[in-house]
């Protein structure tokens, strides 16, 4: 089972992986996308969306609602702590 650690770096890491900073987006739905639900646990993706939304409150998530949906990206200005956050789980970024 993944700590909450490990699914906040992965989160961040698909997103930057993506090249979704600042301006660049994509849909809310496609954090939780490629977690396996035995990885998880019991909580399954409600885990990953409460971790999501503590990355938004946090500042280092920024949303963009639109009128297709919710958006995110990262937020450029947070740059230095989200790569730290990802360094120990993912050393080649």
């Amino acid at each position: 089972m993944l700590t909450e650690g490990q699914i906040m770096a992965t989160i961040l890491f698909k997103l930057h992986k993506r090249g979704n900073w600042g301006a660049s987006h994509t849909a809310f739905d496609n954090i939780k996308k490629g977690f396996n639900e035995r990885d998880l646990g019991k909580q399954g993706t409600r885990l990953t969306d409460r971790i999501s939304k503590d990355l938004v409150r946090e500042g280092l998530i920024i949303i963009k609602p639109t009128h297709y949906g919710m958006q995110v990206s990262l937020n450029p200005r947070q740059n230095e702590k989200i790569i730290s956050i990802m360094k120990p789980y993912f050393p080649e970024v």
